[in-house]
This record gives C-alpha cells, sequence and structure tokens, in this order.
C-alpha cells in the first residue's frame, strides 16, 4: 500500500497544500472582490460534486489504476486553464475541472484500501491514507513559498500541476497491487442511490457537515489573512504550520477510530471546528490568526479518515465502487458549501460573519455525529439503515 496509495498520495498533497492558500490571493489578483473570491475557490467543491457519481461508474468499470490516470490528466488540463485565466470567469472554470478530476483519485484510493483492508483496521488504514496527503498538504505551503515569492500567488498553482502529473506518473508505472478484487459491477449509480438513500441522508448530513467546516478554512483564513495584513508568503507560511499539526494527529486519530469508534472522534472534532470558528473574528493580527489556523489544523487532524472510514463500514461489497461515490458526494457538497458560504456571507455582511455561521454549522455536525455516528468500531459493530425515529445508528 505505501507504494501503491501512500506515496502518491504524499506527492498529490504537496501540490494541492502548495496551490490552496493561493487561489483566493489570485483571484483577488483578477479582480475579484473579497465574496466574489470566497465563491470561485468553491468551484473546485462544485467540481467534486459533478465528478463523484460519475467517478463511481468510471472507477466501477477501468479500476483504481486506470481511473487515477484518466483523473490525472483532466487535473493537468484543468490546472493549465486556471494557470492561464485571463479572467475570474475562466479562472473558476480552470478550478471546476480540477476538482472533478479530484473526486476520480478520492474515489479511487478509497476503495482499494476497502478491499484489501479489514474492518477492524480501516481507521488506521483511512488515517494512514489521509496522514500521507496531509503530509504533503502540510509540506505543500513550505515547498512553495519560494516560488509563490518568486511567481507570486500563480506559482502555487504552477506547483500542484507537476505534482499532479508525478502522482498520476507513480500510480500509472506500478504494477496492480495483490489483492485487488475483479472490476464487476452492474448497478446504475441511480439503483444504489435509490436504495441507500435513507442511509445516505442520515450519516450522510454528518458528512456533508463536515466537509464544510473542512473546506471553509481554505478561503476563509487567507481572506482573514489579507484583513490582518499578511502578505502571501506569511500565508503561506500560516497554513504550514497549522498542517504540520494536522499531520501529528494523523496516527492517533487512526488508533482512536478503531479503539473507541467513530463518533467518539467525529463529535470532538466537530466541536473543536466550531471553537476555532468561533475565536477568528476576534483575531487581529497574524499571531491570533496563527493561533486559529493552528486549532483548526488540530480539529482537521483529529478527523483524520473519519468520514472514508465510516463509509467503509456502510458501503454494500457488490455496490462499492457506486456506493462509495454517492458516499463521497454527501461530503463534498459539504466541501461546495463551506466556501460558498463564507463568500456568499461576507459579500452581504462582514467576513467574521462567515466565521460565526461555520461556527454554528460545526455545533450542527457534532450533533447530527452524536445521533448517527457508530459507537464502536467495525467490525464489532453493524452500521445499519436509520431504525424508526426512537433509534440511532449505533454498535449493534
Amino acid at each position: 500500500m505505501a507504494l501503491a496509495v501512500f506515496v502518491p498520495s504524499a506527492v498529490y498533497g504537496i501540490g494541492s497544500g502548495a496551490a490552496a492558500p493561493m487561489l483566493p490571493l489570485h483571484a483577488l489578483e483578477l479582480g475579484a472582490s473579497v465574496g466574489t473570491a470566497g465563491v470561485v475557490v468553491a468551484m473546485m467543491g462544485l467540481g467534486l460534486i459533478l465528478g463523484d457519481l460519475p467517478a463511481g461508474w468510471l472507477v466501477a468499470r477501468l479500476g483504481e489504476r486506470k481511473s487515477i490516470a484518466v483523473g490525472s490528466l483532466v487535473s493537468a488540463l484543468g490546472l493549465l486553464v486556471a494557470i492561464l485565466a485571463p479572467t475570474i470567469a475562466v479562472f473558476a472554470l480552470g478550478l471546476l475541472i480540477n476538482g472533478a478530476a479530484g473526486a476520480v483519485w478520492g474515489l479511487a484510493r478509497q476503495t482499494y484500501v476497502v478491499a484489501v483492508v479489514p474492518g477492524a483496521d480501516r481507521g488506521r488504514a483511512f488515517s494512514a491514507l489521509a496522514g500521507w496527503m496531509r503530509f504533503g498538504f502540510f509540506a505543500g505551503p513550505f515547498v512553495g513559498a519560494g516560488v509563490v515569492h518568486w511567481l507570486g500567488p500563480v506559482g502555487g498553482l504552477w506547483i500542484q500541476l507537476v505534482a499532479m502529473l508525478i502522482a498520476g506518473a507513480l500510480v500509472l508505472v506500478m504494477p496492480e497491487p495483490e489483492g485487488t478484487p475483479a472490476v464487476v459491477s452492474d448497478h446504475t449509480i441511480r439503483s444504489v442511490v435509490v436504495e441507500h438513500r435513507r442511509l445516505l441522508g442520515t450519516l450522510g448530513l454528518a458528512a456533508l457537515l463536515m466537509g464544510a467546516a473542512r473546506a471553509a478554512r481554505q478561503s476563509l483564513l487567507p481572506l482573514w489573512a489579507v484583513h490582518v495584513g499578511a502578505d502571501a508568503a506569511t500565508t503561506s507560511i500560516i497554513f504550514g504550520i497549522a498542517g504540520a499539526v494536522d499531520v501529528l494527529m494523523s496516527y492517533p486519530a487512526g488508533i482512536w477510530l478503531d479503539r473507541y469508534g467513530r463518533r467518539a472522534i467525529g463529535v470532538p472534532a466537530m466541536i473543536l471546528f466550531a471553537a476555532g470558528y468561533a475565536a477568528l473574528p476576534f483575531a487581529g493580527s497574524v499571531a491570533g490568526l496563527t493561533a486559529v489556523a493552528v486549532l483548526l489544523g488540530f480539529a482537521n487532524g483529529l478527523s483524520n479518515g473519519v468520514i472514508m472510514t465510516v463509509g467503509a463500514d456502510v458501503a454494500p461489497p457488490g455496490q462499492r465502487a457506486e456506493f462509495l461515490g454517492a458516499w463521497r458526494l454527501t461530503h463534498d457538497i459539504g466541501m461546495f458549501a463551506g466556501p460558498i458560504a463564507v463568500g456568499a456571507i461576507s459579500a452581504v455582511t462582514v467576513l467574521g460573519a462567515a466565521a460565526v455561521a461555520m461556527s454554528v454549522a460545526g455545533v450542527g455536525g457534532a450533533a447530527a455525529m452524536y445521533r448517527w455516528f457508530p459507537g464502536l468500531p467495525a467490525p464489532q459493530t453493524s452500521v445499519r439503515e436509520p431504525a424508526p425515529k426512537s433509534e440511532s445508528v449505533d454498535s449493534g
């Protein structure tokens, strides 16, 4: 798994980490307002949403390696469009294409891990997967700081383009890992979604709110950095420090997922997200912003692997790729909604109001996870379809 999944994920993360804090800044360079910049960054999330269900179909029929190769090429195309964009509209289109390609990458890695890792070890496996990518995401801003100083915010996108091509090549040239099941599926995306609509609507609500809490950081923190007078290089360093905390939490989070259950990790993570966003309006300096970014990084690290692990717990074996495509859609709708909410709220009020709104969403996510997430790790836990409203999804 190290060569087949973890190393390419780290390279992928380096590119994403270098580009993430630069996206709203480059949007501002192209003439966007603060509110518009938040909306433009959300195009990555919209791309994920549009790509999730087709990704399920693609992975179910081509397998993981070929799907990642296709996703890498499409992502490179989207990044070129974004880099060379003369207007904010073309820049948004490039981010949309890149987001759709990211859906294929994410799903292909998840289906592989589900197929080869026993249920009792899934928390650690998915936390390791996310941890390698987050290590790359942590390193990315430091790698990108020099290039950004030379080229400006667009330098982060150049790093992501190179990293994407390298990660795709690493996966493509490696032999098929032993134990990968044959790709056989005769289920349609629509039939899988309809069959599991109640499960997707309950557990999926918690996944949606976590996605919003995670993604809002990518637009809200850089925009707040502009508010307190930090330049692009300083913003990259702040993201890097927060990323270090995120990465350090990866392995402990996986152990706790398997030992104490999905709910015991998801609920505290969402409460910490809520606390971090509530504190942001009081951060009036670079030091204060760094403290908030570290708290949000800790929350993100604690939640490491939660959504992928819960999805793996409930995915039906004969419909795995299609179901996980739909499951990822619930989380990615939140990834899209978070930056959109930041942009929309800050456009009509002030940026601090967007932080307060995300804090409220964090509290709601904690409540949803307490209500529906399982209490004990798989395989001892059987996560089932939502029972009558007097029951919650819990250990069987």
